[in-house]
């Protein structure tokens, strides 16, 4: 049985390959000289913060036989000066890496972002995703936005068909990197899915 929950300080170990996923798929140019057990310090310090965990962004976790097997990450639009602040300062602080991780901006006005969702490759195709997806309507709303948006990739179709099931539509193109993205959004719906509260 899958249970999806908010995540707690002590899931930052497996939520950080979980997202090295999504940063590999990223191909950033910033990260190419970090080591990928270094890159893996940095993410899980971050998703042990407070900032990440509630203070300026929600973190839900997909979980089965008490293991994390998918990730779900967002905030408000206006918090992500905040949050790309976090990386920043732990990135700093790293010697794996020679300077710091500066974040692009990658948010509309007044949307509540859906910044990253991965889920373990074991588990793809098994509808976590979409699991995790049935709850940023309710994540927007508890932040009080009425829009939900997020960046898909060009090269991820797949995703893209999923996002559109789930009510997201394109309003705009997004060079991240040196990948072009489509912003997609939808309305936060008052209908639901309650998860497992912290």
């Amino acid at each position: 049985m899958i249970t999806v929950r908010e995540a707690q300080q002590d899931d930052a170990g497996q939520i950080a390959p979980l997202m090295d996923i999504i940063f590999d798929e990223m191909e950033l140019n910033e990260l190419d000289d970090v080591s990928e057990p270094g890159l893996a310090k940095v993410i899980t310090r971050a998703y042990q913060t407070d900032a990440y965990l509630g203070g300026k962004a929600i973190t839900v976790v997909a979980e089965a036989d008490g293991q994390v097997i998918g990730v779900l990450f967002g905030y408000p639009s206006e918090n992500e000066d905040a949050i790309n602040k976090v990386l920043y300062d732990i990135s700093k602080k790293s010697a794996d890496f020679k300077q710091p991780f500066e974040a692009e901006s990658e948010t509309n006005f007044d949307e509540w972002y859906l910044d990253s969702i991965a889920v373990h490759p074991d588990y793809q195709g098994h509808g976590v995703g979409s699991k995790l997806l049935d709850h940023v309507s309710e994540l927007a709303m508890n932040d009080g936005k009425g829009v939900v948006g997020l960046n898909v990739d060009f090269e991820n179709p797949n995703a893209q068909k999923l996002y559109e099931r789930k009510g997201f539509e394109p309003v705009g193109l997004q060079m991240i990197g040196d990948h072009m993205y489509h912003h997609m959004q939808k309305m936060a719906s008052t209908r639901v899915r309650e998860y497992v509260k912290a």
